[in-house]
């Protein structure tokens, strides 16, 4: 773990959970496990707030915990889950292109609670959509339970681990830690509910203060303490079914790019004859990129995706686009003949990209000295003479992917830093504009006249609203910033991971 990934994660919790949140998270990414008292002692906070800060962590599964053989639990953070953080946005708008609004709502409110039961969120999600409708509409329930549903049977919720039933006749002692287990069977199962009822809006402030109406409220909130029936089962977001989606768009994007005259003639739907068919499957088969394979011909032949290879090609072709970027396109053209050619001399660069001596010299010397190249000596003999020694350029895309990866984790960390300083900055100015916000909101609301309103607009002035703009454009750029950065880091991790497991 680099100090670029704990800064990260340090940020990001600070971001999303508040000071104390990130204490204990960056204390733990940093020490490894560590029991409760441990914890307190090391960060100087009192075992209250340890206490809550680890539920906070445990929620949002940023935290697990285990029983050791002493009889004590320790605590451990895991880092990659704190820098999933940075793909909520992206989470949350595949689940809006897949399945509208509703599904938006939904896994939105997963990732902001951690954990919840299907009724909470349903009821939840048909309050916000509620909110949004014109006066007299409502959304109901069963149209978020559907939209439930069918996020659970394509993989993208999941139930979450539960501790198992105890009998209450049991006198044995609960155990330290409860085992949580979930049937791999269940995992995706929606509770039959029948869950009657419309989303509502929130009561106006004059209803807030009537004392009549906040009596009534409390008796219903005490007679309804019953708990729900799905009471127990608690839904979570499944991160790695979103990351499967993201890959294989990534995959289908980069064939669709390289064939994209080719497969503008396919016809409309599935209904495509046989024999094109296997024209096209011929095609990809047969395509350099070999991101489709086949094996055997009985049949016809069985066709597979090379998942391996085709994130070896995502990567590489995400690192020749910054080394053309960083050193311009004789630079990348080098690079893209050492990855051809895996191992070449300097002659041999030369010679190949047709570049001059000294130019393809000092090119190869900047790239190996950033480490997007490497030099391996092969010796004629066991004295290591150099001049009897070959020396070789080649690619290492398996270290030169773990330090875009380091150096993406840094950008991202200097883009929230920068994102946290433009809001400090204009702190005050953004606080009158919510307080303006504000007024006007509660004024509409009551019906006031179109020149009070205006009145309470002008509070803000030319300057300041221009401020504002130039606030709100800078923050757009920094989020998209940091969205597309994410994109070539989910690259690089999942091309890292499978190189990784082949090995």
């Amino acid at each position: 773990m680099t100090q670029a990934e704990i800064k990260l994660c340090s940020l990001l919790l600070q971001e999303h959970f508040g000071e104390i949140v990130e204490k204990i998270g960056t204390h733990l990414i940093k020490t490894g496990s560590q029991p409760l008292r441990v914890i307190a002692n090391d960060t100087g906070m009192s075992l209250d707030q340890v206490k809550k800060a680890l539920c906070v962590l445990i929620q949002h599964n940023l935290v697990t915990y285990q029983l050791q053989k002493r009889g004590f639990v320790e605590y451990e953070a895991s880092c990659s889950r704190v820098l999933r953080i940075l793909r909520y946005p992206r989470y949350i708008y595949t689940a809006k292109t897949l399945y509208s609004d509703m599904g938006e709502l939904i896994v939105e409110e997963l990732l902001l609670n951690g954990k919840m039961t299907m009724s909470a969120v349903v009821r939840k999600v048909a309050n916000r959509l509620t909110e949004t409708m014109e006066d007299g509409k409502t959304m109901d329930y069963g149209e978020v339970s559907n939209t439930f549903v069918r996020l659970a049977d394509t993989h993208f919720i999941q139930r979450c681990p539960m501790a198992p039933e105890t009998t209450e006749t049991s006198d044995a002692p609960p155990p330290p830690v409860p085992t949580l287990a979930v049937n791999e069977k269940d995992m995706y199962v929606v509770p039959n509910l029948n869950l009657i009822g419309k989303g509502k809006r929130r009561r106006s402030f004059d209803d807030e203060d009537d004392g009549e109406h906040k009596a009534k409220r409390q008796k219903q909130d005490a007679d309804s303490k019953e708990p729900p029936p799905d009471d127990g089962i608690y839904w979570q977001a499944n991160i790695d079914r979103f990351h499967q989606h993201f890959r294989d768009q990534a995959i289908v994007s980069a064939v669709a790019n390289r064939m994209d005259q080719i497969f503008r003639s396919l016809p409309a739907g599935y209904n495509i004859v046989k024999q094109i068919l296997d024209q096209y499957l011929t095609l990809l088969a047969d395509d350099p990129l070999e991101f489709v394979g086949k094996s055997g011909d009985s049949g016809g032949g069985m066709y597979v995706i090379n998942l391996h290879k085709a994130l070896a090609t995502l990567a590489t072709a995400t690192q020749e686009s910054i080394v053309q970027e960083r050193f311009g396109s004789r630079c990348a053209r080098i690079f893209r003949l050492l990855l051809r050619k895996k191992h070449l001399e300097q002659k041999q660069v030369e010679d190949f990209a047709m570049i001059p001596a000294k130019e393809a010299k000092d090119m190869l010397y900047k790239m190996l000295s950033e480490n997007f190249v490497s030099l391996q000596e092969i010796p004629k003999t066991p004295d290591h003479a150099p001049s009897r020694t070959f020396y070789l350029y080649t690619v290492n895309t398996l270290s030169s992917a773990r330090m875009l990866l380091h150096w993406c984790y840094k950008s991202v960390a200097n883009l929230i830093e920068r994102r946290q300083y433009e809001t400090k900055e204009n702190k005050r100015l953004l606080e009158k504009s919510q307080r303006v916000e504000a007024i006007l909101a509660s004024m509409q609301a009551t019906g006031a006249e179109e020149v009070q309103l205006q009145e309470i607009e002008e509070m803000i002035t030319a300057p300041e609203r221009q401020q504002l703009e130039n606030l709100k454009r800078n923050v757009n750029k920094i989020d998209a910033s940091e969205n597309q950065v994410d994109e070539t880091i989910f690259v690089l991790e999942s091309y890292i991971e499978s190189t990784v497991k082949k090995l």
